[in-house]
Protein backbone atom coordinates (compact mmCIF):
# COMPACT_ATOMS: atom_id res chain seq x y z
CA UNK A 1 0.00 0.00 0.00
CA UNK A 2 2.48 2.54 0.83
CA UNK A 3 6.44 3.44 0.06
CA UNK A 4 7.70 6.00 2.59
CA UNK A 5 9.95 9.13 1.45
CA UNK A 6 12.66 10.99 3.08
CA UNK A 7 11.96 13.79 4.96
CA UNK A 8 9.11 14.79 6.96
CA UNK A 9 6.43 11.98 7.87
CA UNK A 10 3.57 12.74 6.12
CA UNK A 11 1.30 10.33 6.71
CA UNK A 12 1.90 10.23 10.03
CA UNK A 13 1.13 14.42 9.89
CA UNK A 14 -2.26 13.29 8.57
CA UNK A 15 -3.26 10.69 11.11
CA UNK A 16 -2.33 13.13 13.76
CA UNK A 17 -4.72 15.86 12.20
CA UNK A 18 -7.54 13.73 11.33
CA UNK A 19 -7.12 14.08 8.54
CA UNK A 20 -6.43 9.85 7.08
CA UNK A 21 -9.57 7.86 6.79
CA UNK A 22 -10.45 4.52 6.54
CA UNK A 23 -14.13 3.19 5.56
CA UNK A 24 -15.59 3.31 2.15
CA UNK A 25 -15.73 6.52 0.41
CA UNK A 26 -17.24 7.24 -2.94
CA UNK A 27 -14.35 9.84 -4.97
CA UNK A 28 -15.02 12.59 -6.88
CA UNK A 29 -14.21 10.07 -10.09
CA UNK A 30 -17.44 7.07 -9.09
CA UNK A 31 -15.00 5.14 -8.07
CA UNK A 32 -14.72 3.88 -4.52
CA UNK A 33 -12.13 3.39 -2.02
CA UNK A 34 -11.01 1.92 1.43
CA UNK A 35 -9.50 5.12 2.57
CA UNK A 36 -9.10 8.73 1.67
CA UNK A 37 -6.85 11.75 2.64
CA UNK A 38 -8.97 15.54 3.81
CA UNK A 39 -5.62 17.47 2.64
CA UNK A 40 -7.78 20.79 4.02
CA UNK A 41 -8.36 18.88 7.51
CA UNK A 42 -4.44 18.77 7.36
CA UNK A 43 -3.50 22.18 6.03
CA UNK A 44 -5.33 24.29 8.04
CA UNK A 45 -2.90 24.02 10.76
CA UNK A 46 -0.14 26.89 9.94
CA UNK A 47 2.32 24.32 11.73
CA UNK A 48 1.86 21.55 9.57
CA UNK A 49 1.69 23.16 6.67
CA UNK A 50 4.79 25.03 7.23
CA UNK A 51 6.30 21.34 7.57
CA UNK A 52 5.12 20.33 4.48
CA UNK A 53 6.15 23.43 2.81
CA UNK A 54 9.73 23.22 4.11
CA UNK A 55 9.88 19.63 2.68
CA UNK A 56 8.59 20.33 -1.05
CA UNK A 57 10.90 23.48 -0.85
CA UNK A 58 13.57 20.81 -0.33
CA UNK A 59 12.74 18.40 -2.50
CA UNK A 60 12.36 21.35 -5.11
CA UNK A 61 15.92 22.71 -4.58
CA UNK A 62 17.78 19.50 -4.27
CA UNK A 63 16.54 18.82 -7.98
CA UNK A 64 18.48 21.71 -9.11
CA UNK A 65 15.40 23.00 -9.78
CA UNK A 66 15.11 27.02 -9.63
CA UNK A 67 11.76 28.62 -10.29
CA UNK A 68 10.37 31.82 -10.77
CA UNK A 69 6.91 31.07 -9.21
CA UNK A 70 5.12 28.14 -7.75
CA UNK A 71 1.56 27.67 -8.74
CA UNK A 72 -1.26 25.72 -7.80
CA UNK A 73 -5.07 25.26 -8.65
CA UNK A 74 -7.77 26.59 -6.74
CA UNK A 75 -8.71 26.02 -4.35
CA UNK A 76 -6.61 23.47 -2.69
CA UNK A 77 -3.62 24.43 -4.38
CA UNK A 78 -3.91 27.98 -3.12
CA UNK A 79 -2.38 28.31 0.22
CA UNK A 80 -0.32 25.43 -0.85
CA UNK A 81 1.81 27.53 -3.59
CA UNK A 82 1.96 30.33 -1.46
CA UNK A 83 3.71 28.22 1.60
CA UNK A 84 6.15 26.24 -0.83
CA UNK A 85 7.18 29.61 -2.52
CA UNK A 86 7.62 31.14 1.09
CA UNK A 87 9.40 28.66 2.27
CA UNK A 88 12.09 28.51 -1.32
CA UNK A 89 12.17 32.72 -0.51
CA UNK A 90 15.12 31.89 1.68
CA UNK A 91 17.30 30.52 -1.39
CA UNK A 92 15.08 31.98 -5.16
CA UNK A 93 14.60 35.64 -3.08
CA UNK A 94 12.03 36.53 -6.12
CA UNK A 95 10.11 33.59 -6.25
CA UNK A 96 6.50 34.36 -6.60
CA UNK A 97 3.27 32.14 -4.81
CA UNK A 98 0.05 32.02 -7.42
CA UNK A 99 -2.57 29.97 -8.32
CA UNK A 100 -4.86 29.21 -11.63
CA UNK A 101 -8.55 29.04 -11.00
CA UNK A 102 -11.45 27.65 -13.01
CA UNK A 103 -12.24 29.20 -16.39
CA UNK A 104 -15.92 27.85 -16.18
CA UNK A 105 -15.33 25.57 -19.20
CA UNK A 106 -13.40 22.90 -17.68
CA UNK A 107 -10.25 24.64 -18.09
CA UNK A 108 -7.91 27.31 -16.10
CA UNK A 109 -6.73 30.20 -15.91
CA UNK A 110 -4.18 33.12 -14.09
CA UNK A 111 -5.90 36.00 -12.72
CA UNK A 112 -4.65 39.47 -14.72
CA UNK A 113 -3.21 40.12 -11.79
CA UNK A 114 -0.56 37.46 -12.48
CA UNK A 115 1.55 39.33 -14.99
CA UNK A 116 4.27 36.37 -16.22
CA UNK A 117 7.61 37.75 -17.91
CA UNK A 118 8.73 36.07 -21.39
CA UNK A 119 10.90 33.04 -20.39
CA UNK A 120 9.85 32.39 -16.58
CA UNK A 121 9.87 29.32 -15.04
CA UNK A 122 7.78 27.50 -12.72
CA UNK A 123 6.68 24.55 -10.11
CA UNK A 124 3.15 23.29 -9.83
CA UNK A 125 1.92 21.85 -6.42
CA UNK A 126 -0.77 19.73 -5.28
CA UNK A 127 -1.75 18.25 -2.14
CA UNK A 128 -2.63 14.65 -3.04
CA UNK A 129 -2.25 13.21 -6.71
CA UNK A 130 -4.39 11.08 -8.15
CA UNK A 131 -5.19 11.27 -11.69
CA UNK A 132 -3.35 14.59 -11.81
CA UNK A 133 -6.52 16.35 -13.78
CA UNK A 134 -6.64 19.59 -12.28
CA UNK A 135 -2.68 20.19 -12.12
CA UNK A 136 -2.65 19.41 -15.80
CA UNK A 137 -5.17 21.85 -16.26
CA UNK A 138 -3.28 24.55 -14.29
CA UNK A 139 -0.12 23.75 -15.96
CA UNK A 140 -1.47 24.49 -19.77
CA UNK A 141 -3.03 27.43 -18.36
CA UNK A 142 0.02 28.95 -17.17
CA UNK A 143 1.80 27.39 -19.78
CA UNK A 144 -0.75 29.09 -22.47
CA UNK A 145 0.81 32.62 -20.62
CA UNK A 146 4.51 31.76 -22.22
CA UNK A 147 5.96 30.38 -18.99
CA UNK A 148 7.68 27.30 -18.55
CA UNK A 149 6.78 24.29 -16.41
CA UNK A 150 10.04 22.63 -15.10
CA UNK A 151 8.57 20.24 -12.79
CA UNK A 152 5.42 18.98 -10.74
CA UNK A 153 5.53 18.36 -6.52
CA UNK A 154 3.26 16.94 -4.56
CA UNK A 155 2.49 15.77 -0.95
CA UNK A 156 1.43 12.22 -1.90
CA UNK A 157 1.15 10.53 -5.18
CA UNK A 158 -1.53 8.13 -4.83
CA UNK A 159 -1.24 6.56 -8.72
CA UNK A 160 -0.19 3.20 -9.49
CA UNK A 161 2.34 3.87 -11.49
CA UNK A 162 5.06 6.35 -10.24
CA UNK A 163 7.54 8.62 -12.10
CA UNK A 164 6.82 11.51 -14.90
CA UNK A 165 2.89 12.71 -15.39
CA UNK A 166 2.32 13.62 -19.15
CA UNK A 167 6.00 14.72 -19.25
CA UNK A 168 6.94 16.11 -16.41
CA UNK A 169 9.00 15.11 -13.85
CA UNK A 170 7.55 14.74 -10.48
CA UNK A 171 8.63 14.75 -6.80
CA UNK A 172 6.67 13.43 -3.92
CA UNK A 173 6.96 13.52 0.13
CA UNK A 174 5.15 10.13 0.29
CA UNK A 175 3.91 7.24 -2.32
CA UNK A 176 0.68 5.25 -1.12
CA UNK A 177 -1.23 3.66 -3.18
CA UNK A 178 -4.42 1.78 -2.55
CA UNK A 179 -7.09 -0.08 -5.23
CA UNK A 180 -9.91 1.65 -5.92
CA UNK A 181 -13.13 0.28 -7.55
CA UNK A 182 -15.54 0.63 -9.83
CA UNK A 183 -19.40 0.57 -8.18
CA UNK A 184 -19.55 -2.94 -9.57
CA UNK A 185 -15.76 -4.30 -8.83
CA UNK A 186 -16.61 -3.22 -5.07
CA UNK A 187 -14.88 -6.55 -3.02
CA UNK A 188 -17.48 -7.53 -0.01
CA UNK A 189 -15.47 -6.66 2.42
CA UNK A 190 -15.47 -3.26 1.10
CA UNK A 191 -19.29 -3.43 0.51
CA UNK A 192 -20.43 -3.90 4.30
CA UNK A 193 -18.89 -0.60 4.96
CA UNK A 194 -21.31 2.40 4.92
CA UNK A 195 -20.83 4.39 1.77
CA UNK A 196 -20.00 8.05 2.38
CA UNK A 197 -19.53 10.41 -0.04
CA UNK A 198 -16.79 12.89 -0.26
Amino acid sequence: MEHAEAGVDVLELYKQAGAFHEGRFLLASGRQSPYFLQSTTLLQHPKAMMQVGQAMAAKILEAGWRPDFVVGPAMGGVTLAYEVARQLSDTLPDVRGLFAEKDGMGGMKLREAFQLRAGETFVATEDVLTTGGSLLRAVRAVEAQGAKCIGLCCIIDRRAETGPLAGYPLLSLRELYFDTYAPHEVPDWLAERQLREI
